[in-house]
């Protein structure tokens, strides 16, 4: 730039000299362009010198971002870090303060240790925080690590009088569940949580390490797989809308089930799954049942029997043996319990949740698969084993302690005559034509299942309702946020 500078004053110089007879206004108008690059090239000289202040402020060593899980777990022992995350507790002394930090990453927090002069009347319970200083062992035993605080940021204050969770309260699953839009922030709906998506993780884990290939059944669709006529139809709304017409041109409903698109694509795949929201319009408020809950559903083509569902691939995923009964079996030990049943336990009777709790307990409190139920209880697609006179479809149920029915499957039919006879005695020819064509072309044996993932959750973790095992519950009467 200082070369500019004399440059442009030698050929001011020049020009004065070869022009001396010209009028002073051009002087003095060179002399002021002079004059404003002079400035010019002392700013730039500025900037330049901040340019390379604040390349060196960047270059200086920033504290590394930890997740709590890191440093609780020791990661960058002894170094400057940075941790952000929610106050799950504040402890004020006279000299130190004492927090508790997480970030959901893991259960247990991280202890903050300051010096008091860092307390701020924002440091509540709830209150988001950033916090930056050094991560040391602790000399207390309840905790491995903390941290020692050079700073602390409140980066959202928490109300604590109006914040609906206490630090020296516990606070019941009921109680949480009032407030979908907080519960997360507590330690116990938080675990609930981490763990559903943990299971998320293994359920598609063992059918990729098992060769089933991902399927993405639709939400919306116009087949009604269980037959119950417990649906949610999908209609448009607004102005425009014109009253009877339909966007699909067909009636169309929220899903219950992906299991006959499934079938469509065990056709080419010889073993698919799909994980997804599934829809019952059931009004019901017990502790089992949703309105929008999640299914893991599986088909497995060139199946010979039961046993290829119930140990090949349910046990397999559960990395449990069951006992199996029939149902036959099952109405007789129903029939000689001295326990009085609201419901009949007749033979041919569908299974009550008070019969399915007491055959689990009759077996040794341990989950039993019931195969073999009357035809006429089970859907059209259900085999028909042919056992005259009781007659009975190749189904099955598995049950399990505290939920009653968990998961539940068949052989389908493949036989296209006998599938064709039973969709036309229940009206149903014409609608399911397309899965007739299913057997008519290439058909083989197969069967599958559907395993309701939060009633799996209520009964790993013996949660007594299945709203606490789901983000944002959905039942009758029931649809916050």
């Amino acid at each position: 730039m200082s070369f500019i500078v004399s440059l442009s004053s030698r050929n001011i110089s020049c020009f004065q000299h070869a022009f001396v007879p010209q009028s002073a206004a051009f002087l003095t108008m060179f002399q002021a362009a002079a004059k404003t690059l002079s400035v010019a090239t002392t700013t730039a000289a500025t900037l330049t010198r901040g340019t390379s202040f604040s390349l060196r402020r960047y270059c200086k060593k920033t504290p590394a971002k930890l997740r709590v899980s890191q440093a609780v777990a020791g990661a960058d022992l002894g170094a400057n870090v940075k941790v952000q995350g929610w106050v799950r507790s504040v402890r004020p002394q006279k000299a130190n303060l004492f927090l508790h930090v997480n970030d959901g990453s893991s259960l247990q927090s991280l202890q903050v240790v300051a010096s008091s002069e860092l307390n701020d009347p924002l440091l509540t319970l709830g209150s988001a925080v950033e916090v930056t200083g050094t991560l040391r062992k602790s000399p207390n035993q309840k905790q491995a690590v903390e941290l020692e605080a050079d700073q602390i940021h409140v980066v959202g204050d928490c109300n604590p009088v109006d914040f609906p969770f206490k630090i020296k309260e516990r606070h019941s699953l009921e109680y949480i569940r009032q407030f979908p839009h907080l519960r997360c922030r507590t330690n116990a709906f938080s675990s609930l949580l981490r763990i559903r998506s943990e299971a998320t993780t293994a359920v598609h884990s063992y059918f990729k390490e098992n060769g089933f290939v991902q399927i993405h059944t639709p939400v919306i669709t116009s087949n009604d797989c269980e037959g119950a006529g417990e649906l949610f139809q999908v209609e448009t709304s607004g102005p425009d809308n014109e009253e009877g017409e339909k966007f699909f041109s067909v009636p169309a409903f929220l899903t219950v089930s992906g299991q006959l698109h499934l079938e469509v694509m065990s056709g080419a795949f010889s073993r698919v799954y799909t994980f997804g929201p599934t829809f019952r319009a059931e009004n019901s408020q017990s502790r089992r049942h949703l309105a929008e809950f999640y299914m893991v559903e599986a088909e497995v083509s060139f199946t010979q029997s039961l046993e290829d569902l119930t140990k090949d691939t349910v046990e397999a995923m559960l990395k449990k043996r069951f006992p199996v009964i029939t149902y036959s079996e099952a109405i007789d030990i129903l029939n000689h319990s001295s326990q009085k049943f609201t419901f009949p336990t007749d033979w041919g009777c569908d299974l009550q949740t008070e019969h399915e709790k007491y055959l689990v307990k009759h077996c040794g409190n341990v989950p039993v698969f019931v195969t073999d139920y009357p035809y006429d209880l089970k859907p059209f697609y259900a085999r028909d084993n042919q056992d005259h006179p009781k007659h009975t479809a190749a189904a099955v149920d598995l049950l399990v302690p505290g939920v009653g029915e968990l998961c539940g499957g068949s052989l389908r039919e493949e036989r296209l005559d006998l599938l064709r006879a039973r969709l036309e005695e229940a009206g149903l020819g014409d609608t399911y034509s397309w899965y007739l064509d299913l057997r008519r072309f290439g058909s083989v044996p197969h069967g599958g299942f559907g395993l309701g993932f939060e009633r799996y959750l209520q009964c790993i973790l013996g949660v007594d309702n299945i709203k606490d095992v789901i983000a944002f519950p959905r039942s009758s009467h029931s649809c916050l946020l």
